[in-house]
C-alpha cells in the first residue's frame, strides 16, 4: 500500500516537472479526505459539469478547454501525499483547489491552503462539526470556505476565481445566474396566477 502512495507522489512531481501548456493542464483540483466524502463532494463535480468542465481521467485529457481532476488525499493517513499534492499544485497548472473533509479534525482544506499558497483553496466541511476546523485559519493563511455540505457552491466559487482571467467562464456564470433568475420569475408568476391550490396541482 505504501508503494502505491509513493507512486502517486512520484507522478505528481513528474507532472510538475513537465511544464505543460496551461490549456493542457487541469484548472481545478477536487480533493477529499476519504471516498466516503464523495456523496457530499459530488456537488462540486456537478457544478463544474454544469459550467462546461470535463474531468481528467486515465483515459486522457478531455477535449474541453476547462478541466478538473480529483483525488482522495487524507491529511492524517497520507500526509506525504497531501504535501505533494499541495506543493505541486501550481506547477501542475492548478488555479483552484476544492478540498473537502469531515469529522472534528477536518484538516485537509486548511493544511492544503497553507502548503499550496498562493493557489486559492475552497474548503468544504463535509459535516456540520467540521466547520470550525475548516475555517479556523490564522491571519496570513487564508482559505475560502462554504457551509457544511455545500460543495456545489464550492464548484461555482472555483469558476468565479477562474472567470477573472477567462471571459468565456464569466459569460457562463452570468448565463447560469440568469437561468436562476428566470426560474424564480416563472415560479412567482405561476403562484400568483394560479393561487396555492392551482400551483400545487400544476405538476400533478
Amino acid at each position: 500500500m505504501a508503494d502505491d502512495i509513493d507512486a502517486l507522489i512520484e507522478e505528481l512531481y513528474e507532472e510538475a516537472d513537465e511544464n505543460r501548456p496551461e490549456a493542457e493542464t487541469p484548472d481545478v483540483g477536487i480533493i477529499m479526505g476519504s471516498d466516503s466524502d464523495l456523496d457530499t463532494m459530488a456537488g462540486a463535480y456537478e457544478a463544474l459539469f454544469d459550467l462546461g468542465f470535463s474531468e481528467v481521467t486515465v483515459d486522457g485529457t478531455p477535449e474541453n478547454r476547462f478541466t478538473f481532476e480529483s483525488y482522495v488525499v487524507s491529511a492524517h493517513r497520507t500526509p506525504e501525499l497531501m504535501y505533494a499534492y499541495a506543493e505541486t499544485a501550481a506547477d501542475r497548472g492548478l488555479s483552484v483547489i476544492i478540498a473537502g473533509a469531515g469529522g472534528k479534525s477536518a484538516d485537509l482544506p486548511n493544511m492544503t491552503a497553507s502548503i499550496a499558497f498562493p493557489v486559492s483553496v475552497i474548503g468544504v466541511p463535509v459535516q456540520e462539526k467540521s466547520v470550525d476546523s475548516v475555517i479556523g485559519m490564522p491571519t496570513g493563511a487564508p482559505i475560502v470556505a462554504v457551509d457544511a455540505g455545500k460543495s456545489y457552491n464550492a464548484g461555482l466559487s472555483a469558476v468565479q476565481v477562474l472567470a477573472s482571467e477567462h471571459d468565456e467562464l464569466a459569460e457562463r456564470l452570468v448565463e447560469y445566474h440568469d437561468d436562476l433568475v428566470s426560474g424564480v420569475a416563472d415560479v412567482s408568476r405561476a403562484l400568483h396566477d394560479r393561487g396555492i391550490e392551482g400551483f400545487r396541482e400544476r405538476d400533478g
